[in-house]
């Protein structure tokens, strides 16, 4: 009886299953690159330049969107990382601490301001604050409000964070700290948070970012012509010239902060990496 069975290098090759993903791969970049030529095709360009673009516009918020909005923003920013840092670091210490109540506390801030928006923050800051105490100025005035609401807002996440990279420092640290006569305070500030922070660095450079973003609820303060910030000012030009292009700008003020810092936090985060292999 003849053999019907047909040779191994006879047999109809089907694809592999790299040969199926590269394929799969290459259709998604092909209905990816038709979307976005169908949207580019579709957009009316010339009302966007004409809402979003005007470079007579753009050229008037020079210098003053660098040498008072984006320097407003700066130091918002930068006041209000503080302030929530050295909080954080306190509440978390409260959250480690064998005292019941300084970690019941703790928990409860970390809750409640963790739970609340933001703009509610700056809500109480500049109207219940002032009802309930009269005649108490906070200290910096617009300044040591915004510093107050971003650092009250930033300190339930940054003590989590700071918590976190305290725990994941080994026991042994403390140990071998108190072995040489180091007190649990000592120990704790000289050796175990140093170590701590080289941990967190990079979530804390996150949380930097993201208050550069939310200083530009500011505005609900009540601010002065000198104490604008990036949204505001363009806000207020974008009214002041019927036209969206100082907005474009302020947003493009932001880019300018923001992407580098979201770079060095992905370089801290590969170096982090790399310690730990």
């Amino acid at each position: 009886m003849a053999d019907t069975k047909v040779p191994p290098e006879l047999r109809k090759k089907g694809l592999t299953r790299s040969q199926k993903r590269r394929l799969s791969r290459g259709a998604q970049y092909v209905v990816f690159v038709a979307a976005v030529a169908a949207f580019v095709a579709s957009a009316d360009w010339g009302r966007l330049k004409n809402q979003f673009a005007q470079l007579d516009i753009a050229e008037r918020m020079f210098p003053d969107i660098i040498t008072l909005a984006l320097k407003n923003t700066v130091l918002y920013t930068v006041t209000g990382f503080v302030v929530g840092l050295a909080l954080g670091l306190l509440l978390a210490l409260m959250r480690l601490s064998s005292v019941g109540p300084y970690r019941w506390l703790a928990g409860i801030y970390i809750e409640i301001f963790r739970g609340l928006p933001a703009l509610l923050i700056f809500i109480f800051i500049g109207v219940a604050v002032p009802l309930a105490f009269p005649g108490t100025e906070i200290v910096g005035g617009t300044y040591g409000k915004v510093a107050l609401a971003l650092g009250l807002v930033a300190a339930a996440y940054m003590a989590e964070t700071i918590r976190a990279g305290i725990q994941a420092v080994p026991k042994g640290q403390m140990e071998a700290a108190r072995s040489l006569g180091f007190s649990p305070a000592r120990a704790m500030v000289s050796i175990i948070i140093p170590q701590a922070f080289r941990v967190i660095l990079p979530p804390l450079t996150n949380e930097l970012v993201l208050l550069f973003k939310d200083s530009s609820l500011v505005l609900f303060l009540g601010v002065t012509l000198e104490e604008r910030e990036l949204s505001k000012y363009g806000r207020d030009l974008a009214s002041q010239t019927a036209n969206s292009t100082p907005i474009l700008v302020a947003g493009l003020c932001y880019l300018l902060i923001t992407i580098p810092l979201g770079f060095v936090v992905r370089r801290m985060e590969a170096k982090a990496q790399e310690a730990v292999k």
